[in-house]
């Protein structure tokens, strides 16, 4: 390890999820001297436009939303203090089962060989001894974090690679806590119905299958104010709402489950570096 930095690389799938489920642990090893890696594989572009405007409405371009969210992208690793941001480029598919989905240059559209080559070239480069992305069902089954599950993997066989490797998840006492949290700071949130309940609960595992839990207390601050330069889609940015003494409550410990490993280190462990220093 004496002729490079330990490395870790967060795969995301749009301008903003690195900051929500990898804020913490972005701030924290970037303050311990441990490389950052950013890959972020979509535009972005179907998110909200100038003044809330969604997809598919009127004034909604989503080039220019692409071009703006970049720009809130820098800023977000610039608070992180993210060593490296690389980015694919490819269009945002939008939520499943939008006509996005099937566009041409989509994430979701393009071949997992493809993109994997692109992200293998990048895990060459820069040799991650961590890396970190979504589960199979990308957290909650949206297609471009399925797609950034699917190229990931693909890509660590192609290099031959035998890093930590980790999916983010939450626990479900965690998840209960969110739901009360969204109910605190969303007075007219309508009740879920059963089928949208049961969706809920199946997101994150039981707390005794989380492998790994980092403390990222004392970066919470970095973390809201990164999710915070993501302004254009603040509206969908619920924990903005906490302000940043009760975010810190809610999001100083990020989780994980560790898929691969060649250390031995032993589990439920606190740092996603243990057995590398």
């Amino acid at each position: 390890m004496a002729d490079r930095p330990l490395t870790l690389m967060a795969v995301h799938a749009h301008p903003d999820d690195e900051a929500t489920g990898t804020g913490g642990i972005l701030a924290r090893y970037a303050a311990e001297g441990i490389r950052t890696v950013l890959v972020t594989c979509t535009d972005g572009g179907c998110g909200d436009g100038p003044g809330g405007v969604k997809p598919g409405e009127a004034g909604h371009d989503p080039a220019a939303v692409a071009v703006m969210r970049r720009q809130e992208l820098e800023a977000s690793c610039a608070v992180l203090k993210i060593s490296d941001l690389e980015t694919l480029d490819y269009a945002d598919s939008g939520m499943m089962g939008w006509a996005s989905n099937d566009a041409p240059g989509s994430f979701w559209r393009t071949p997992v060989e493809e993109a994997a080559a692109r992200l293998a070239d990048l895990m060459l480069r820069y040799r991650p001894d961590v890396v970190v992305t979504y589960d199979e069902n990308g957290f909650y089954g949206h297609p471009d974090h399925i797609q950034a599950h699917r190229i990931t993997m693909a890509a660590l066989e192609k290099v031959a690679s035998t890093p930590k490797v980790y999916w983010t998840t939450m626990p479900h006492s965690q998840m209960q806590r969110f739901g009360e949290a969204m109910r605190e700071f969303n007075e007219d949130m309508p009740e879920m119905d059963p089928a949208e309940a049961a969706a809920l609960a199946e997101i994150g595992l039981p707390d005794d299958e989380v492998t790994t839990w980092v403390d990222t207390t004392p970066f919470s601050g970095q973390k809201f104010d990164a999710l915070a330069a993501h302004a254009s889609q603040g509206e969908n940015i619920f924990f903005l709402k906490m302000g940043k003494e009760r975010f810190a409550e809610f999001m100083g410990v990020e989780t994980f489950v560790r898929v691969r490993d060649t250390t031995g280190a032993d589990v439920p462990e606190t740092d996603l570096f243990a057995g590398l220093r």
